[in-house]
């Protein structure tokens, strides 16, 4: 009889969590949070979206997002329209974030090195800014000393960059913790809960805890509560999106040296893991004061001034 109502009281206590991760499952379209022409590009079956801006006879720059539980093209809101002005801006939803499509995916690095690999590879030399993680897969797939190569670029533009974002090694418990369907579910909505989102802004990403406004908070619990909207995140958590990246070497490497750039007051990346990183790459590094990871944000007509810096500086070395 104990055991029986332990079954039972397991059932519904199952059957309740389920139905509140349904109920607070984001069903309506979710939006571009940038200004511009929406696009598709297919890739591997699945739909990646993007936003597009600026004169497409001006050259070429991609913004490639950080990766975190609620990414998304709109961490480029603050500079989006301004770089616009002057470059063909095209920043994507990377797969399993945003708009793009979320497949029930092991994502991985590898994974998005391909990916990187491939939606760079249609523009001609592309000039390109990669924040955190994505500055890793950029440069693991650019080949400074192949001419034939797929992808080259003519500048590149670091915002922290990182290989580790998340524990090393991996831990695939705590991925397959997060991708079961019930308890996943829940313990995901609430790492992504508002307070959550805003902690963890106000914790890692700036330095003034009032700089995301409540909209875009919004924004971000909406794109972390659409559905599958938990698996590439799983991924991030658990360490299977860090990079083995010899990091400094690639910079090194690439043909016009890259600026790096950083927030003074970052604490998940250290100012000395950027300064360590320059100087081993012979990189220009960037600081910006009263920042965290996210300068572009917090210092927006700063940041693009930056950006024009590095690829006046790149066309003319």
């Amino acid at each position: 009889m104990r055991l029986r109502n332990l079954a039972g009281g397991l059932l519904l206590g199952t059957g309740a969590l389920a139905a509140l991760n349904t109920g607070l499952r984001y069903e309506g379209e979710l939006e571009s949070p940038l200004d511009g022409d929406d696009g598709t590009f297919r890739w591997r079956g699945m739909d990646v979206a993007y936003t597009e801006a600026g004169d497409p006879d001006d050259p070429d720059l991609v913004l490639l997002h950080g990766v975190n539980a609620a990414g998304s093209s709109g961490e480029w809101r603050a500079v989006f329209d301004d770089l616009a002005a002057d470059y063909h801006v095209v920043a994507p939803d990377l797969p399993g974030f945003g708009r793009s499509d979320r497949p029930p995916l092991r994502y991985s690095a590898a994974l998005y090195e391909d990916f990187v690999r491939d939606f760079l590879a249609d523009f001609a030399d592309p000039a390109v800014v990669a924040s955190s993680l994505s500055a890793a897969y950029a440069a693991a797939v650019i080949d400074a000393d192949d001419p034939t190569a797929d992808v080259s670029i003519r500048g590149f533009v670091g915002v922290c960059p990182t290989t580790v974002a998340g524990p090393s090694p991996p831990k695939s418990w705590l991925r397959e913790l997060l991708r079961s369907p019930v308890l996943g579910d829940a313990l995901f909505n609430l790492i992504v809960s508002k307070p959550s989102i805003r902690y963890f802004n106000a914790d890692h990403g700036y330095d003034d805890p009032t700089s995301p406004s409540e909209e875009w908070t919004d924004y971000e619990w909406r794109t972390s509560h659409v559905e599958n909207a938990r698996f590439a995140p799983a991924s991030f958590v658990s360490g299977y999106l860090n990079s083995d990246l010899d990091l400094a070497a690639a910079f090194g490497a690439m043909e016009t040296p890259p600026t790096i750039v950083w927030g003074r007051e970052a604490e998940v990346s250290p100012l000395s893991d950027g300064r360590e990183l320059a100087d081993a790459a012979d990189a220009r590094l960037v600081v910006f004061d009263r920042a965290k990871l996210l300068p572009h944000v917090e210092h927006p007509e700063r940041f693009v001034e930056t950006v024009e810096e590095a690829f006046v500086a790149g066309a003319t070395a």
